[in-house]
């Protein structure tokens, strides 16, 4: 007799990378998954990375004892809704995966994965940038998070755009000096050479490659600014005020409720994240909580989906909590423009 189906998948996918969770329908943690980013509005395919990150995790699983799942996906919000649901169907189907799954912002997984509390705010800036409200783990309001072409202000990707601009106006003679002329064309490969052509090799490696890349120049920018260097600092800073803005705009923050810091520049030890926390504590928020797994996050969506209630949701933020402080969740591999891991 086949078994009937117990087990739910969680899925995070960025503009980074993308991370899968098999978990059973009480909060246990059985396997894991990882590829490529999967935002849809940034990088070139990303149904087949949620298809790798989703096989990945079944290697030793049946699919078919699956029950369901949710997919948070970057770029899942209104305006994106309906091609995130595509992306998420085709990737599930080529999983060899039983129905459809439940489409969520990044936000909402994010949130769940840090705390079994349903109300409370978040601000994340990794790839994309955003601030979210969140009612009944579901976001209420959000401010920011419009893409890196026209919003995104003091994310990973804007960071690296304000640093190439930096380095392209000091070698033309636009800007002041900066050491993120030699800096960044380091990072994206194209350095050497004859001078008077770098501006345009740097152009052509930031053209050559999808919008999410530029978020590795963001590392580049913060070593800069703590080695003094002005230009950098200052990026820093416009990115700093930037996120904070996004964070004020949700309206009166206080301790009293979850305020969630989301993304790899506020989770990790960065300037951006000291500026981030420094400024929000005058906001009132003085003990944000740090995103662990925006995976676990979904699946502890997945288990309420199927009748699960706050015991399966605690244990679940309870795992994530243990591979965070037990160094378990892998750091994110840093590319360069090419996808090439430096």
């Amino acid at each position: 007799m086949s078994r009937s189906p117990e087990l739910v998948l969680g899925v995070d996918a960025g503009g980074t990378s993308t991370r899968a969770v098999v978990a059973t329908l009480d909060g246990e943690v059985l396997a894991r998954g990882r590829a490529e980013g999967a935002n849809p509005n940034s990088v070139r395919r990303p149904a087949e990375a949620l298809a790798d990150a989703l096989r990945d995790a079944l290697a030793d699983l049946d699919p078919q004892r699956v029950a369901g799942g949710v997919l948070g996906l970057a770029g899942a919000g209104a305006a994106g809704r309906a091609r995130a649901e595509q992306l998420a169907a085709r990737a599930w189907e080529r999983a060899g995966l039983p129905g459809r799954p439940e489409v969520v912002p990044d936000l909402a997984v994010a949130f769940a994965g840090t705390t079994p509390l349903p109300d409370g705010a978040l601000l994340l800036s990794g790839t994309g940038a955003v601030a979210a409200l969140l009612r009944a783990r579901e976001v209420a309001r959000r401010c920011d998070g419009y893409g890196w072409l026209v919003g995104d202000e003091g994310s990973g990707v804007w960071i690296g755009r304000e640093a190439v601009r930096a380095a392209l106006a000091a070698l033309d003679g636009r800007g002041e000096a900066t050491a993120l002329v030699d800096a960044v064309p380091a990072a994206l490969r194209c350095a050497g050479g004859p001078p008077e052509g770098l501006a345009q090799r740097m152009v052509g490696a930031v053209h050559a490659a999808e919008p999410a890349r530029l978020g590795i120049l963001a590392p580049v920018v913060d070593g800069a600014a703590r080695a003094g260097d002005p230009v950098a600092r200052r990026i820093t800073a416009e990115a700093v005020a930037g996120l904070l803005r996004s964070a004020r705009a949700l309206g009166p923050l206080d301790d009293g409720t979850p305020f969630v810091l989301a993304g790899s520049l506020l989770t990790r030890p960065t300037l951006l994240a000291e500026g981030v926390r420094a400024g929000l504590a005058g906001l009132g928020v003085r003990r944000p909580l740090r995103a662990l797994d925006g995976a676990v996050g979904a699946a502890a969506l997945a288990v309420r989906e199927h009748g699960a209630g706050d015991a399966a949701h605690r244990r679940l933020v309870s795992e994530g909590q243990q591979e965070a402080g037990g160094g378990g969740l892998r750091p994110e591999p840093v590319r360069d423009l090419t996808g090439e891991v430096q």
